[in-house]
Parts: structure tokens; C-alpha cells; sequence
């Protein structure tokens, strides 16, 4: 029994929703969770999913911008999101699938100053994975947790396509770098890309639209993320098990964020068999 789990921005749910498609006839997904999909909740194409097989649904939507949503091949019971965003925007789900807890997140950009005084942009994103932090601290360690969705800081030296510059660019900056590891040491959290993209190897999951020809310049940066706690260290499928689908940025009118999907074993999990609600 597996469980294999997409995280994609889409920049625009309807937009994009051929290469969704596409994509998910290939990836073989059981779980997708999805962020800016700039839409409100009706307005999301809940049939289009239905007919890629994904009938499970929960949509968190905003007028304009933000919103997140996750699609499943299998019952959810969706759960109570802590209040991890002050200002209220749709960037949290949180749901059980199979035994697993799943959050999706979108978290701010933050702007272009990475000043907290100066710029209330990065200070709510800080204050985001602060309060994300503390509820980590909360959490039991061994209760199955995985959390996907673009998290907006390219946490390591090899995330990025010069360190040394974008220690001076939001994504990068040593505020957020502090605030990503203390985000993991809270949750214990595990990163399964670095197994399958071993230190020094650069990997990206993000390219600016302002580059004509992404791949000659390659100036990436690993925005987003699928981390495991100690509930689920241990189960993934394979060392490859996790891939980033840059392949997806090379599409016509592409977003400008990769698919990235980790696939896990659930034999012997303790409520791995349970449907859930709907």
C-alpha cells in the first residue's frame, strides 16, 4: 500500500488546467495539493478534477489571489487549521488521508525588503512560519505528518543558483533561513529531496518568467517543498522516490513553479486502511 503526494503553485487552477491534466495522467498521483490557485472556492473546476479521477476535494479559495486546494483518489477527513496566517488569506489545509496528516501551505513572498520593521510583507512571513513553529513544538513527533506546498525560502546553500547573492534576496536572506530551521527542528522534519539530489547538486523547482530560455541561465531556487516528520521518515518507497518534475517548466504558458512528488510506503500503518469522510 502507497501513497504518493503532489505539490504544485500552478499560478492559476484554470489557467493551467490542460497541463494539470497532462500531468496527472503521467505522475500516477494520489494526493495533489495545489497553491495559488486564484480563484474562489466555486469558481474552482471541481468537475475537471472528478473526471481525472480525483473526487475527493477541498477547496480553500480567495477572490484574485492566494487560495490553496487539494484533490485526492481517496476519502479525507479535513481538519481544523490553526490560525497560521493573521491577516486570514487562503494559504492553510490540513487533512487525514490514509493515516497521514497532510498540510498544504502557501506561504507569503515577502516582498522585496527583508526588513521586518520596514516591510510588514516579510514580517507576516515571518511571523507565519513562527506560529507554524509553535505548532510543531505542540505536536506529537511520531503521529504521521507530511507537509507539501510552496513555502517560499530556499532553505540551502545548493537551493539556489548563487548563495552568496541571494543571501541579500527574499527566499534566502538569514532571517528566513533561521526561521526555516527552526520550522524543522520543531517538527523534526525530514527533506527526502536531499537523498534523492545529494549535497552539492543544485536543484530548483522555481525559474522567473523573466528569463526567455529558463534552462541556459538556470538561475532556480527551491521554493517548494514536501517534508516528512519522524512518522514517515522511514517509509519512503525508494531513495528516488522523490523527483522534482522540471520537465512540466519546459510546457507552453507553463507556471513558473515544477510539480515536485514523494511516494511512500503506508504497509503497517496504523490507520492507513481507513476511508475518512468525504
Amino acid at each position: 500500500m502507497r501513497l504518493s503526494v503532489v505539490s504544485w503553485n500552478v499560478n492559476s487552477v484554470r489557467l493551467r488546467i490542460e497541463q494539470i491534466a497532462r500531468f496527472l495522467h503521467q505522475a500516477d498521483a494520489d494526493v495533489v495539493c495545489l497553491q495559488e490557485i486564484k480563484c474562489q472556492t466555486p469558481e474552482f473546476p471541481h468537475q475537471a478534477f472528478i473526471d481525472m479521477g480525483y473526487p475527493h476535494i477541498l477547496v480553500t479559495g480567495q477572490k484574485g489571489w492566494h487560495g490553496v486546494a487539494l484533490v485526492s483518489k481517496y476519502p479525507f477527513e479535513t481538519l481544523d487549521t490553526p490560525t497560521h496566517c493573521r491577516r486570514g488569506e487562503a494559504r492553510c489545509q490540513a487533512v487525514s488521508v490514509k493515516g497521514v496528516e497532510i498540510w498544504n501551505f502557501y506561504i507569503p513572498a515577502g516582498g522585496d525588503l527583508p526588513d521586518r520593521a520596514l516591510n510588514d510583507k516579510f514580517d507576516h512571513k515571518l511571523e507565519f512560519y513562527e506560529r507554524v513553529t509553535r505548532t510543531l513544538n505542540e505536536r506529537p513527533k511520531d503521529q504521521p505528518l507530511l507537509i507539501a506546498g510552496d513555502l517560499n525560502i530556499a532553505p540551502g546553500e545548493f537551493d539556489v543558483w548563487s548563495h552568496r547573492q541571494m543571501l541579500r534576496v527574499v527566499s534566502h536572506t538569514p532571517p528566513e533561513l533561521e526561521a526555516f530551521d527552526n520550522f524543522l527542528q520543531a517538527g523534526a522534519l525530514y527533506d527526502p529531496f536531499r537523498d534523492t539530489y545529494p549535497n552539492p547538486e543544485k536543484i530548483f523547482s522555481w525559474w522567473s518568467y523573466r528569463s526567455a530560455d529558463f534552462r541556459k541561465s538556470n538561475r532556480g531556487l527551491r521554493l517548494d517543498h514536501i517534508l516528512l516528520n519522524p512518522g514517515l521518515r522511514n517509509r519512503l518507497t525508494a531513495p528516488a522516490s522523490a523527483i522534482i518534475h522540471d520537465t512540466v517548466r519546459e510546457w507552453e504558458r507553463p507556471s513558473d513553479h515544477a510539480p515536485i512528488q514523494v511516494t511512500l510506503s503506508l504497509q503497517g500503518l496504523s490507520g492507513a486502511c481507513a476511508t475518512g469522510g468525504g
